[in-house]
């Protein structure tokens, strides 16, 4: 049985305005308005026309967004099937042809990327918080072939986190709002 948490509100491009249904789900964090608001301020020349990948989609809001906002191709990767599907039903509601929903492991998908698309633009790392799982995918970035110095790497986590492996990024922009700490990164 399917419990509806609330909506999720597309913010800007074609879709603006647009409520959505978001399933409530243990780790289920929607990224708030203001914070997409700030990362699609911080991406409003690198939108349009990128291939996206979106490693935790969650509720979808990254992936929408970008979708929304004219971006080439889309994929949001979800290991969460019940989540998925309510991806699924949401791009089918908006009837988006630039996007997909890929039930999978991010983690698992990141160790044999082959099948996904064969050059990212921007990826959006939004893990369930404390769990290491932000370290882990950066980690996992670095090795991915379809990852190179020109990709954006979204990051948002909790407060205080620090990678492991921050001497190989480059800190492009960053900013706190209440207990999230959001960034973007290039691989240096």
């Amino acid at each position: 049985m399917r419990k509806n948490a609330g909506q999720l509100r597309v913010i800007g491009g074609q879709w603006r305005g647009r409520k959505l249904p978001i399933l409530d789900s243990d780790g289920l964090r929607p990224t708030t308005d203001r914070v997409r608001e700030t990362l699609f301020n911080w991406l409003q020349f690198d939108v349009a026309d990128a291939v996206v990948v979106d490693l935790f989609a969650g509720a979808g809001g990254l992936g929408l967004e970008a979708a929304s906002r004219g971006a080439a191709e889309v994929l949001l990767i979800e290991r969460d099937k019940r989540v998925a599907t309510q991806l699924s039903e949401n791009l089918n509601t908006l009837k988006a042809t630039n996007a997909r929903v890929l039930v999978a492991d991010a983690l698992a998908l990141l160790q044999s990327p082959s099948s996904l698309p064969p050059h990212w633009d921007i990826v959006f790392v939004d893990p369930p918080f404390a769990q290491g799982l932000a370290d882990q995918t950066l980690e996992r970035l670095l090795n991915c072939p379809q990852v190179n110095t020109d990709t954006l790497i979204y990051l948002e986590t909790e407060h205080g986190f620090s990678p492991s492996n921050a001497t190989r990024w480059q800190v492009i922009k960053e900013k706190r709002h209440g207990a999230v700490q959001f960034c973007l990164l290039q691989k240096r």
